[in-house]
């Protein structure tokens, strides 16, 4: 976590978390930034793991992809109870598609079911509302809307505006080592990439030029 990001004022909200941490323990621990990959079978959840990634994410359910693989599974779809199904241990929380009413109750509805919830920002209103009215633990920097080539730039202008003791994921589906190494540099605990090999994104940074 990057040293230096502003503490802010925000309303917490107290949740009844039943289910397991495995996400924001695979994301928090050890050194350097982690790898969480898209996958749509079994076997790639296998390769994915085998490369050193440290994290899963499916966009639909993925028969056996608990056989194949030990990590962590974040879950995109349009509800808690879809992702629970689907044997997830964490769901994505859109919050532009929902209003404040429906987030708080979604988000409540998520740790209830025993699941981490990642709450997707694209823009700062949309993160200083989420840390007002939920202030989630693990926050996803979405560029959505940006335009091509500045992706990497937009979740760094994000970044600062993220309160210190949260866990930032970054999306960047198509990235290299030098962006991931520079969201590492940034503080930024994982990043979260479409489906790849990610032996290359994997490992220390680089030397220093």
């Amino acid at each position: 976590m990057a040293p230096g990001r502003p503490l802010t004022g925000r309303v917490s909200i107290l949740l009844r978390v039943t289910g397991s941490r495995r996400l924001s323990q695979a994301i928090s621990e050890g050194d350097g930034i982690s790898v969480l990959v898209q996958v749509a079978d079994a076997g790639a959840a296998a390769r994915a793991e085998a490369q050193g990634a440290e994290g899963l994410v499916l966009d639909a359910p993925v028969p056996e992809v608990r056989e194949a693989s030990s990590l962590p599974i974040l879950f995109r779809g349009r509800s808690p109870e879809e992702a629970r199904a689907a044997g997830a241990d964490a769901w994505i929380l859109v919050t532009e598609r929902e209003g404040e009413e429906e987030l708080e109750a979604l988000y409540r509805r998520a740790h209830d079911l025993g699941l981490e919830c990642v709450v997707d920002v694209h823009d700062e209103a949309e993160l200083a509302s989420v840390l007002e009215r939920i202030d989630p633990e693990i926050v996803l920097l979405s560029p959505r809307g940006a335009r091509a080539g500045e992706a990497l730039e937009r979740v760094l202008e994000l970044l600062p505006d993220l309160p210190a003791g949260k866990l930032a994921i970054a999306e960047l589906r198509a990235t290299t080592r030098e962006e991931v190494a520079a969201l590492e540099r940034a503080g930024v605990d994982a990043v979260l990439v479409g489906p790849s090999d990610v032996s290359d994104l994997v490992g220390g940074l680089p030397p220093p030029v």
